[in-house]
């Protein structure tokens, strides 16, 4: 497994995927109709729609492919009336009843809800097994909901956020699957502790030099809403193994 699945990624998702023209060109010998072509009504008793233009075609193109990202991402309708005014405001001039920046906030919360509407068996999951991982005698629990176990207690420094360290490790998802080992590749990793998750970046700081822990990590504090890849899904709890080697080289 790859090094950096532990590293913090910011989120890079895109709501809405442009129509992209496919890369083959197009026969001399043959002109594609540019105009007056007819699309069959799809019900009966419904007038006919028919593309006057390159325009025409290209809008409704538009539409589909917005709208076909868009269900992909789980959203299954809209306002239409206030999504055509937002459309017209923006190409005619008018005046913007929220502007671009502001306008981030909604769609991020829409897709937001729809994507953990979507994982709720998931978090439902990870929740369950931290509620009854938190009756072990053993488990210890932050106030941000990190748990974690003490293996081995080091008697070397704790490291800071703003430090660097040498750690083995090994991360599973709670049915055990393991989706990275230092271990494995016999390498343990350096990593400045401001540039991992929120759930390393906590937990370490707890070690001295020299310890095991064993983490339990909600979602909130690993990678959230977003997959890592085939092999973390979004909103995991996820469980690590860290042995704490050195701290700034010491």
């Amino acid at each position: 497994m790859k090094k950096v699945l532990i590293s913090l990624l910011l989120p890079c998702c895109s709501l809405v995927a442009m129509a992209q023209t496919k890369g083959t060109k197009a026969s001399p010998a043959k002109k594609a109709p540019t105009t007056k072509t007819q699309v069959k009504s799809p019900a009966k008793g419904t007038s006919k729609v028919v593309f006057r233009n390159n325009l025409d075609s290209a809008s409704y193109a538009l539409g589909l492919s917005m709208a076909s990202s868009m269900k992909k991402d789980g959203l299954s309708t809209l306002n239409y009336d206030l999504m055509i005014k937002g459309m017209k405001d923006v190409l005619e001039g008018r005046t913007l009843l929220i502007s671009q920046e502001e306008s981030q906030a909604p769609i991020s919360n829409l897709f937001s809800s729809l994507n953990k509407k979507k994982y709720l068996p998931m978090i439902n999951e990870g929740k369950a097994f931290l509620e009854n991982n938190r009756k072990n005698p053993e488990v210890k629990e932050t106030p941000s909901g990190l748990q974690y176990i003490v293996i081995k207690e080091g008697t070397g420094i704790k490291p800071k956020a703003t430090d660097t360290v040498l750690a083995h490790y090994r991360g599973t998802l709670l049915n055990g699957k393991q989706f990275d080992s230092s271990y494995d590749r016999n390498e343990p990793l350096s990593l400045p502790l401001n540039r991992v998750i929120p759930g390393w970046t906590e937990g370490i700081q707890l070690m001295s030099t020299g310890s095991k822990y064993k983490f339990f990590i909600p979602y909130q504090l690993a990678y959230g809403e977003r997959a890592m890849g085939n092999d973390i899904p979004a909103y995991s709890t996820l469980i690590f193994e860290v042995e704490l080697l050195k701290v700034n080289g010491q």
